[in-house]
């Protein structure tokens, strides 16, 4: 299985949460998304999304103002 590309960049709080809420809703479990965000606050919210939802953040790196996630979906 490939990883789902999803490019948040630009969007500001709480939009990259939701979004990746609402991607996590409709995929299948086992699904990989590689999630890029350059809101700061992305930091603090997606990993208290992965605590509400079960799904889990594989790696989480910060390259400059560049957030990635890869987020597998429980």
């Amino acid at each position: 299985m490939s990883a789902i590309p999803l490019n948040l960049r630009g969007l500001k709080c709480p939009l990259p949460a939701l979004r990746v809420r609402k991607a996590l809703k409709g995929a299948m479990p086992g699904a990989l998304f590689v999630v890029e965000c350059t809101d700061p606050m992305a930091a603090i919210d997606i990993p208290n999304l992965m605590r509400e939802t079960g799904d889990a953040i594989e790696e989480s790196r910060s390259d400059g103002g560049l957030l990635v996630f890869h987020i597998r979906k429980a």
